[in-house]
């Protein structure tokens, strides 16, 4: 039974929060959670020195690495994309034919033409 005659404070005794580093919770997905748990095994911490040293590693990466901003002009975007076609075709194949290809990637198949939104309706 416990002892009832013993006084219990007043007020709480609070300790300098100077000193000591805040403590946050964070929900994880069990997916994430095996993902950081063997980021930490493989440099030999534990989860929460991870989870720190991730968020860190996070913010300091430079602004130079975000997503750059949207473009709107359609024939710097087709520039952008035949440029991107033409790196991930095969150099073997005939000028032609990787002419061919990259168009019909930008065009797109001519069954959707009248779906584009960004070329001139045929005339009928």
């Amino acid at each position: 039974m416990p002892d009832s005659s013993r006084k219990k404070p007043d007020h709480k005794v609070r300790r300098p929060t100077s000193d000591r580093e805040a403590i946050s919770a964070v929900r994880m997905s069990e997916r994430l959670t095996a993902e950081v748990d063997a980021w930490a095994e493989a440099h030999d911490m534990v989860r929460s020195d991870a989870i720190r040293q991730l968020v860190e590693l996070g913010l300091s990466v430079t602004s130079a690495a975000a997503p750059s901003p949207v473009r709107s002009d359609p024939v710097e975007i087709e520039y952008l994309a035949v440029r991107q076609i033409d790196l991930l075709l095969d150099p073997s194949l005939p000028s032609e034919e990787r002419e061919c290809r990259s168009r019909r990637l930008t065009e797109g198949p001519p069954e959707f033409s009248d779906e584009r939104i960004d070329q001139p309706k045929p005339k009928e």
